[in-house]
């Protein structure tokens, strides 16, 4: 009986042995195909996203030859972040390259071996069909992932306002954007869901100081000593190199409650403005004092609500 099923097997082996053999190298062709083709795929993916990066970099230097504000410590910072942009979105593209690819390949393998990929076809297409149906919110923070990353809108270490939160984004995925508020809440915002956004930390920032100056001051008397406060502040050494361009006097902004307002404005580096602001403001207080320019005082009423309380 053992010799019998031998024979048998030997039989069918030798029947099916030039349509085994061929079924084989079909295979190993279609592995060795997915694996060059992923390759080269990759490769493509990897000169378009490093041709993407150098194209912006040089649109970037040439805005700032332009505009007279090229500082080497902020095209180094945006050199690198075009850098970490382009890894993730060649990243992305290559996991999705290579998922259709080597999908591709193992449904053409499954025919190889005798299984019929039609229902699997049909199977894929309708579980796909449901899945666009079920999960569009998703898609969608997938696709403005993506169209956020292609287009540089954020990154991270960015100070953004999206809405209702405003802060630092500490992390950005296909999905979702983290953002780190003020009093060090963490935002999980979905993509899809970002109608607009205010970035605070790309290519340069202003810094806006509004002086209250007592209503008796003469402006005459008062801009010499602001622009003299300012002028030095510009050349101290620890805060020139933050500096794009010399802070200036941009005039009067407002009169009332015994108060003329001159607003100071100093361009900075992206993400030092804030801290820029508050060093102008402690400067032009010293600078002030020092020649005995009064600053407003709020003035109360003399009767009713809010009104002064002696004694």
């Amino acid at each position: 009986m053992p010799r019998v099923q031998a024979n048998a097997f030997v039989d069918w082996f030798n029947e099916n042995s030039t349509e085994f053999v061929s079924g084989l190298i079909n295979i190993v062709i279609i592995v060795v195909i997915a694996l060059v083709l992923r390759a080269v795929v990759g490769r493509v993916i990897d000169q378009l996203t490093k041709r993407m990066v150098n194209s912006r970099e040089k649109i970037d230097k040439a805005k700032a030859k332009a505009a007279a504000r090229i500082i080497k410590q902020s095209e180094e910072s945006r050199g690198e972040r075009q850098r970490q942009r382009a890894n993730t979105i060649a990243s992305v593209l290559k996991s999705v390259a290579s998922f259709v690819i080597f999908g591709i390949a193992f449904v053409t393998i499954l025919g190889q071996v005798g299984i019929n990929i039609g229902p699997i076809i049909a199977s894929a297409g309708v579980i796909g069909l449901a899945i666009g149906f079920g999960a569009q919110s998703l898609v969608q923070d997938f696709l403005s992932g993506i169209f956020m990353m292609v287009e540089d809108q954020y990154g991270v270490g960015d100070v953004v306002d999206v809405g209702d939160a405003v802060g630092t984004v500490e992390a950005v995925t296909l999905r979702v954007t983290k953002i780190r508020d003020l009093n060090g809440g963490l935002w999980h915002v979905r993509n899809g869901e970002i109608m607009r956004v205010c970035n605070m930390n790309q290519d340069w920032a202003n810094a806006v100081v509004e002086l209250p100056l007592d209503y008796s001051v003469d402006l005459e008397d008062a801009k010499p000593v602001i622009q003299r406060s300012i002028d030095e502040f510009a050349d101290n050494p620890e805060f020139a190199p933050k500096i794009i361009e010399r802070p200036s006097i941009n005039g009067v902004v407002g009169i009332g409650n015994g108060a003329v307002t001159v607003r100071v404005i100093v361009t900075t580096q992206p993400g030092d403005q804030w801290a820029m602001g508050r060093e102008l403001r402690a400067h032009l207080k010293r600078g002030l004092d020092e020649a005995g320019v009064k600053v407003a005082y709020p003035v109360l009423p003399a009767a009713g609500p809010g009104a002064a309380q002696s004694g």
